[in-house]
């Protein structure tokens, strides 16, 4: 505030007695919105607004919902507040609205996590991403991978309570080495893959790199559109790794302007070339800045695809360039569109692998790791013909741990650590 309005949610068991002792009309018939006054528990009015009551379990948290359309003035949020918590509400912690939904049974953790992705999205990619996990692609997957699990500790059960079939082992031994065979070769994909998704929801990394003075810092100016480095003569001005965040072609990217590479006795200057060097091994897309005037000297950091581009063309010639190089100048802007135009392409290219999301957060991956470790080793016990209950603990395991990315398994630590995140009114 102060706003236009001011949107106050409360949900919970003592709704209804809230309704009756703050609205003059009490409460409002479900999914009706009502114009009512509100006042404080003395009868002094507060304000007047539009009401909405969802009735439990028909409601975004599966309890008694009530919504407060007031205006946003500063003094009618304060006193509206203080008028709720007099009648025994309380502020929400981090994301508790989305936690209620969770164990009322109205979303899983994907779920969950997509409305924070929603929420927080910044590009197109990262909607349409959290759109796709929202609508379940995620769950779905999840959820497969849990199936096949359980379908095996299945069959593993029933040789272990049938010992008597002396059949039984071979019959089960077949599938269940058939099923966690299969099932390992799609959690290395994921694994393998799902890092297009995190990059899609955390941001791309474009490191540009050269020597000094090739205009570095200048061509970071001009793509962030304002002055996010110093720029001198003087080689060596850059001493550290200068991010900017930007959107190019839909997508978050994060640009880091770096230090000259070259040899050096300066101890600050060689940790600047350190920090360098890694910020190109972990960037997705490479930029090798060269000066016109001279030939492109691309170090062996550079990959495949990455791109070398020859600065100062308003100034410099420069010899006969291949067809993947760019001339540009980062200080007029000339050929600045060309290579933003590659850049939104490359971005597009790597982004097409992940049709749908895969893992899009950290903890999806190390359930993923963790789930694949105890399926190797149920396999590797299958094989070397260990019998089927130790085989049977170790699928069992596998599936708890597939089960927290979705929240099938209660761990508070995983429910802590996803709804924490969330802002406070979600």
């Amino acid at each position: 505030p102060p706003s236009a309005l001011a949107i106050i949610r409360v949900s919970g068991p003592g709704v209804r007695e809230i309704a009756q002792t703050h609205l003059d009309k009490g409460l409002p018939a479900p999914r009706a919105v009502v114009l009512d006054t509100f006042r404080d528990r003395r009868g002094e009015v507060i304000d007047r607004g539009l009401v909405t009551f969802m009735a439990g379990p028909a409601s975004f948290t599966g309890e008694d919902t009530l919504e407060l359309a007031l205006h946003g003035g500063r003094i009618i949020v304060e006193l509206a507040l203080q008028a709720l918590f007099q009648s025994g509400a309380r502020l929400a912690e981090p994301g508790e609205f989305t936690r209620r939904a969770f164990e009322a049974g109205k979303l899983d953790l994907t779920r969950a996590e997509a409305i924070a992705d929603l929420i927080e999205a910044e590009s197109e990619a990262q909607h349409h991403q959290a759109l796709r996990q929202m609508n379940g692609a995620l769950a779905d997957l999840y959820e497969s991978w849990r199936a096949g699990l359980t379908e095996c500790l299945a069959l593993l059960e029933a040789s272990i309570d049938f010992p008597d079939e002396e059949d039984a082992p071979q019959r089960v031994d077949a599938p269940v080495r058939q099923s966690l065979t299969s099932l390992t070769a799609e959690l290395e994909n994921a694994l393998a893959s799902g890092n297009i998704s995190e990059r899609i929801r955390e941001g791309f990394r474009i490191a540009i790199l050269g020597r000094p003075n090739a205009g570095k810092s200048t061509l970071l100016n001009r793509l962030a559109g304002r002055e996010a480095a110093i720029v001198t003569d003087i080689p060596g001005t850059t001493r550290d790794v200068i991010e900017v965040r930007l959107v190019i072609g839909g997508y978050l990217v994060w640009i880091a302007d770096t230090a000259g590479l070259r040899e050096t006795e300066d101890v600050v200057e060689q940790e600047g070339v350190r920090r360098a060097e890694r910020a190109a091994r972990e960037a997705d897309i490479r930029i090798w800045l060269h000066d016109a005037a001279t030939a492109p000297d691309a170090p062996e950091i550079l990959q495949p695809g990455d791109f070398v581009v020859a600065n100062k063309c308003d100034v410099a010639a420069g010899a006969d360039v291949s067809r993947e190089t760019f001339r540009i100048s980062a200080r007029s802007g000339e050929g600045i569109d060309r290579l933003l135009d590659a850049i939104r392409l490359r971005l597009d290219e790597k982004a097409g692998r992940a049709a749908s999301p895969v893992l899009t957060r950290a903890r999806h991956r190390q359930a993923i790791t963790d789930g694949l470790a105890h399926i190797s080793q149920a396999l590797d016990m299958l094989n070397s013909g260990y019998g089927a209950e130790l085989v049977a603990e170790e699928v069992r395991l596998a599936a708890r741990r597939l089960g927290t990315l979705t929240g099938h398994v209660d761990s508070e630590s995983v429910l802590g650590a996803v709804f924490s995140t969330f802002c406070i009114g979600k």
